[in-house]
């Protein structure tokens, strides 16, 4: 993978140019010390991955990141372990390093790399996350990676900048839009029934109007989803 550094740090940008160096999947393309050259360079040039720092004078890097289009995979790299949930909001960020790097760390992290490249060159309309597992995904809590079985889920409730994923077991409030998780769960299994809320239509216990009872919990269902919902159904 090509790929370019950007660090206003000096010593910084030494120490992961070594490291990029020394991986057998890495090549240096190039390495800056502003936003704005590299921004430049991306312009007339394509890289598979960013080593980014977040923390640049006049220009952060998730103002780099929005500034850019179609950005490719970004590993951050900073000496503040604060920003780790605000990373998770964005797609091109594959992992989160913080300073100083172990060679073990900046492994995992190209590995991450790697795969998403993979994952993001798949076919359009591929289910990558069901191909790569198929039965459960992955949420950001408190810095860590929680796995949720597919099947377990009983409801998704949107709260604002939030969304709450209730389980047989426990409940999970990730920081997320509806719309990003409902194009990450299964469609067989999933559906959306109001603009707040996503059931596991498997999880139906009754039927009542313009409403579902799922475990103890009453779903409001919009008039424009009902019909889709009635066509999941068994009916006799």
């Amino acid at each position: 993978m090509n790929c370019i550094i950007i660090d206003d740090e000096e010593m910084a940008r030494a120490i992961i140019a070594q490291m990029v160096t020394d991986h057998k999947d890495l090549t240096l393309a190039q390495e800056f010390s502003n936003a704005m050259q590299a921004i430049k360079y991306l312009n007339q040039h394509e890289v598979d991955l960013i080593f980014l720092d977040i923390h640049m004078p006049d220009f952060t890097g998730f103002d780099f990141i929005q500034t850019i289009k179609n950005p490719p995979k970004v590993i951050l790299v900073t000496s503040d372990k604060n920003f780790a949930i605000e990373a998770f909001e964005y797609e091109c960020i594959v992992d989160y390093l913080v300073k100083p790097i172990t060679a073990e760390r900046f492994e995992k992290a190209v590995q991450k790399a790697t795969s998403a490249q993979i994952s993001s060159s798949s076919p359009k309309g591929t289910n990558t996350i069901a191909e790569d597992n198929a039965n459960e995904f992955y949420v950001n809590i408190d810095r860590r990676l929680i796995k949720i079985e597919f099947n377990t889920v009983t409801i998704v409730e949107a709260k604002g900048d939030y969304i709450h994923i209730k389980t047989e077991a426990k409940n999970y409030i990730v920081h997320s839009t509806l719309k990003k998780i409902e194009d990450k769960l299964p469609k067989d299994l999933f559906l959306k029934v109001h603009r707040s809320f996503i059931i596991n239509t498997k999880k139906i216990i009754d039927i009542e109007d313009n409403s579902v009872l799922i475990a103890k919990d009453v779903i409001p269902v919009s008039r424009s989803n009902r019909p889709e919902l009635m066509k999941r159904l068994n009916l006799l």
